[in-house]
């Protein structure tokens, strides 16, 4: 009887599949105002990354890419999920909007390193940096193009700035990833 209290009864995965993918976007996007802006570069530190690479990693490839597709439309249709509520199609040659391209390739990246490498916090937090760089090399890169300026100067201020945070939240990701893991994986698949 006791065995039987404790387990839920998922009645339809697809429902639950677009209720995480809905959440991710909802997380991802109130992540966006979670931000600390700094004075000498125009990207703010936001909790962005955080619900990025924590839904790739708990969602897979095919749904975290779906989730990160629907923010990007959401954004561009002008609802105010960006960072600072920056809206609509113009936001996308904003000099922030590399980041938005890192998290698509940062989503598929983190997929597929987890699906290769042996399930464990030093992993997760391995898969989840190299991340974290891919969306902060995508955002430098851009912002190097959109202000004219040079790589090492777009370094200095779009990935310098944002190693030690981001490794902090990539420790956080690791270990909710952990925690939330197999019971995701119970209920979506």
């Amino acid at each position: 009887m006791d065995i039987t209290l404790r387990k839920e009864v998922v009645i339809n995965k697809q429902i639950c599949r677009i209720c995480m993918i809905f959440l991710s976007v909802i997380a991802i996007g109130l992540g966006a105002f979670v931000r600390i802006p700094l004075p000498f570069t125009p990207v703010p530190i936001t909790l962005q990354t955080f619900f990025v690479l924590l839904s790739a990693a708990l969602l897979g490839r095919k749904l975290s890419i779906i989730a990160q597709g629907i923010y990007l439309f959401l954004g561009i249709l002008g609802l105010p999920v960006f960072t600072e509520a920056a809206k609509g199609l113009v936001y996308l040659f904003s000099p922030t909007a590399g980041y938005l391209i890192g998290f698509i390739l940062a989503s598929i990246l983190t997929t597929v390193l987890l699906k290769r490498l042996k399930q464990g916090y030093f992993s997760a937090m391995l898969v989840f940096c190299a991340s974290s760089a891919v969306i902060l090399l995508s955002g430098s890169l851009w912002l190097k193009i959109s202000l004219g300026i040079s790589i090492t100067q777009a370094l200095f201020m779009g990935f310098i700035p944002f190693i030690f945070g981001d490794l902090l939240k990539s420790q956080a990701a690791s270990f909710v990833y952990l925690k939330l893991n197999k019971r995701v994986k119970e209920i979506l698949y």
